[in-house]
C-alpha cells in the first residue's frame, strides 16, 4: 500500500468513528506515525483529502450497488440485501459525519448530493422497473414520482436530528423505512417475498 493510500485509509477511518471536523491533521499524522509534512506532500489541506476519500466511498457503493443487483434474486431481495449494506455502514459511521460534510466542506458536500441524486437515483428507479416486470410491485404507481420518494426517504435517514444527535439509531429509521416503503409499493406475490426474507433475517439473529 502507497503512503498516499494509507494516508487515505486511516483518515478514511477516523473521520467515520470520531467526524470530520473534530480530526485533525496532526492526529491523522499521528495515528500513521508519521509528520503533517508527508501529508502535505499528497494533499494541499484538509479538504482535498476529504474530498478524495469521499470518492473513495461513492466509488465503493456504486461497485457495492451493482454487485447487490447481480446477486439478488429478486426486486425485493435485492432491497433487502442493500438494507443489510447500509446498516453495516451505518454501524462504522459517526452520525455529525454529513452534517460535518454539508457544514464545513460544502464542495465536497454537493459531490455527494450529485451521487446521490443521479447514481442513486437510477439505481432504485431500475429497481422498481424490475420488481414491476416481476410481478412484485404494483404497475398502478409513477415510477419516477416513487423513486423520488425513496430517495428522499433516505436523505430522512442521513439528515434527521434524531439521527444526528444519537437519539435513534440510523439502522432503527432504515428498517421501518424499508418495511414502509416496501409494504405500500408490492403486490400479494411481493408481500410473500417480503415474510420470506424477514423470517430469514430472524432466523439469523436468533
Amino acid at each position: 500500500m502507497s503512503m498516499k493510500e494509507r494516508i487515505q485509509q486511516k483518515a478514511g477511518e477516523l473521520f467515520r468513528r470520531y467526524g470530520i471536523r473534530s480530526v485533525t491533521m496532526d492526529e491523522i499524522a499521528s495515528q500513521l506515525g508519521i509528520s503533517k509534512k508527508t501529508i502535505y506532500q499528497f494533499y494541499a489541506d484538509k479538504d482535498a483529502l476529504v474530498k478524495d476519500i469521499f470518492k473513495s466511498i461513492t466509488d465503493h457503493n456504486k461497485e457495492k450497488c451493482i454487485e447487490i443487483r447481480s446477486n439478488s434474486e429478486n426486486a425485493i431481495h435485492e432491497q433487502y440485501l442493500a438494507s443489510d449494506s447500509a446498516q453495516e455502514i451505518f454501524n462504522n459511521m459517526n452520525t455529525s459525519l454529513l452534517f460535518d460534510l454539508n457544514r464545513f466542506h460544502p464542495n465536497v458536500f454537493a459531490d455527494f448530493e450529485k451521487f446521490k441524486k443521479q447514481f442513486l437515483f437510477n439505481i432504485i428507479k431500475e429497481n422498481i422497473v424490475r420488481g414491476i416486470k416481476e410481478g412484485l410491485f404494483r404497475k398502478d404507481i409513477d415510477v419516477n414520482i416513487i423513486t423520488w420518494l425513496k430517495l428522499e426517504m433516505i436523505s430522512g435517514v442521513l439528515h434527521n436530528e434524531e439521527v444526528v444527535t444519537g437519539k435513534t439509531k440510523p439502522y432503527q429509521f432504515e428498517n421501518e423505512m424499508k418495511d414502509f416503503f416496501l409494504h405500500g409499493l408490492c403486490t400479494e406475490k411481493g408481500l410473500s417475498f417480503i415474510s420470506k426474507y424477514k423470517q430469514q433475517r430472524q432466523k439469523r439473529s436468533a
